[in-house]
């Protein structure tokens, strides 16, 4: 399709976001006066780009009524429906037309050229479903294209032509070097009126706009519209920095927020789909469960500031237990790379050569730890790195029930086993939860099971009362608990009372 809508429910009405995509970029060093003009970096760049026309056979549904101009709608058993039924199609001799057949529906995006051999460029999204695929050159020169590959996380797909006559074509540019306020230019085909040249700044960088497990789009002014989808996004050099993918907009037309995949991440999924023998996007997988390092959980570990991502639970035999990462560790650096926060460790992995032995460093304990590990290949039932939890150490028993921040906890019995359904007898549960506490904020609520505290393995109430006060003879504001409900495992840093 040339383009997919999504929409986010906002507080007051919802907003379409167009899959047409925009992106600013421009990798000039110093800052510079605005260019007098576009119009020679134009003409230089509008041959590379195409548009591309796409037909699919569309069924129609299955028992729906054949539509009549002018028929009154009523709902479903209305005394009238049948009466108008009748009448229209008496007059409008409907019975002597045939049941309805399926019908070709066609749509048009964009592409760009990035080799002469006839390797073209767009969304996926532009070409999905699609039974026929057409480029049209910038000459109205029309090729049937076969494709060559798609990779669906990332809305990007690979087209081939073939022709006599060596293409023109563009390069790709640094979009890591393309800055807010860069000067960018968008080419495509908005609404299949042919090549147009839009002109625009960089937005904003690493947008996500809920489209994929690795949105980390630029944000651009530069007017994009249906049918910009899959089109480049150049920097004032003429490379691309992006493709243009996805506007934000209430009415499905520029308001100038538009959306562009960068032209770092596309480079090395359009190289893999030509390269490899299947036509395919191979990701690395570390095999763990990540959630986002709070402020409170930072504390809570004794780190400066909320970054990194923490592991919640590991893959038994996955590359990450391989390489000896553990549940509550804080991934701060993957392959020389910092993880400034949980949502870019997954693209960090998934970017990761499949096999390569990466460093990757730890906070474990209050310190640093430099660990060594594998990167595994990422199946298509697995993710990268799923956001959820894990388990852990040693400590004595006993029996008996406490109350602390608004928890009421007890030792796992039978019965209370029984009552909450819990698979296993290990940790303590929660059997009450008082109203408006620190442990109600977090969102605690009878027959949890609290399975860590302060990173230390729980078998008794008593163990929990000993780490919240060992906790608040430290002087900290919090503790981290590890929590477990029907199943899935998460951190949680309770707020400690100091009084």
């Amino acid at each position: 399709m040339a383009m997919l809508t999504l929409r986010f429910r906002r507080s007051t009405a919802a907003v379409a976001v167009a899959l047409v995509l925009a992106f600013p970029a421009g990798i000039s060093r110093a800052a510079r006066p605005g260019p007098e003009g576009f119009a020679d970096l134009a003409d230089k760049l509008v041959g590379a780009v195409v548009n591309i026309s796409t037909t699919q056979t569309v069924k129609p549904e299955k028992g729906r009524e054949r539509s009549t101009p002018g028929r009154p709608q009523f709902p479903p058993g209305s005394p009238f429906e049948e009466f108008f039924k009748d009448f229209f199609d008496h007059n409008g001799k409907q019975e002597d037309h045939p049941e309805p057949r399926p019908r070709k529906a066609t749509s048009l995006g964009s592409g760009f050229v990035i080799d002469p051999a006839g390797y073209i460029v767009t969304n996926n999204h532009v070409i999905a479903d699609a039974d026929e695929i057409t480029v049209i050159l910038h000459d109205d020169t029309n090729l049937k294209a076969e494709l060559v590959g798609r990779d669906t996380k990332t809305d990007v797909a690979v087209l081939k032509v073939t022709t006599d006559k060596k293409l023109p074509a563009v390069g790709w540019g640094d979009s890591d070097k393309a800055r807010v306020g860069d000067w960018v230019l968008a080419v495509g085909n908005p609404f299949g009126l042919g090549g147009s040249v839009t002109a625009g700044i960089l937005s904003a960088r690493q947008r996500d706009i809920n489209s994929g497990p690795y949105d980390d789009f630029l944000q651009t002014d530069a007017a994009i519209n249906r049918g910009n989808s899959g089109g480049p996004l150049f920097d004032m050099n003429g490379a691309v920095v992006g493709i243009n993918t996805a506007i934000y907009s209430p009415t499905g037309v520029s308001i100038g927020i538009g959306f562009a995949i960068p032209s770092n991440i596309a480079k090395a999924v359009v190289a893999e789909l030509i390269r490899e023998p299947d036509h395919a996007v191979h990701r690395g997988w570390l095999g763990v469960r990540i959630q986002a390092v709070t402020d409170e959980i930072a504390e809570s570990l004794g780190l400066d500031k909320a970054h990194g991502a923490l592991v919640a639970s590991v893959n038994d035999n996955g590359p990450a237990q391989s390489g000896g990462i553990q549940p509550g560790d804080v991934i701060l650096t993957f392959d020389g790379k910092k993880v400034p926060d949980m949502r870019h460790l997954p693209r960090l992995v998934a970017e990761s050569t499949v096999g390569k032995s990466v460093p990757v460093t730890v906070w474990r304990k209050r310190q640093e730890t430099k660990l060594q590990v594998t990167v595994g290949k990422l199946e298509e039932t697995e993710q990268v790195a799923k956001e959820e939890p894990a388990k852990s150490k040693p400590s004595p028993a006993d029996s008996g029930t406490v109350t602390t921040l608004g928890l009421t906890l007890a030792n796992i019995t039978p019965e209370l086993k029984e009552k909450f359904s819990l698979t296993d007898d290990k940790g303590v549960v929660v059997v009450d939860v008082t109203k408006d506490s620190p442990a109600a904020e977090k969102g605690l609520k009878a027959g949890d099971v609290i399975m860590e505290a302060a990173q230390e393995e729980i078998k008794s109430t008593s163990q929990v009362a000993g780490k919240i006060d060992d906790a608040k003879k430290a002087g900290r504001k919090s503790i981290l608990l590890l929590v477990e409900r029907a199943g899935d495992l998460r951190f949680i840093a309770l707020r400690l009372d100091q009084s």
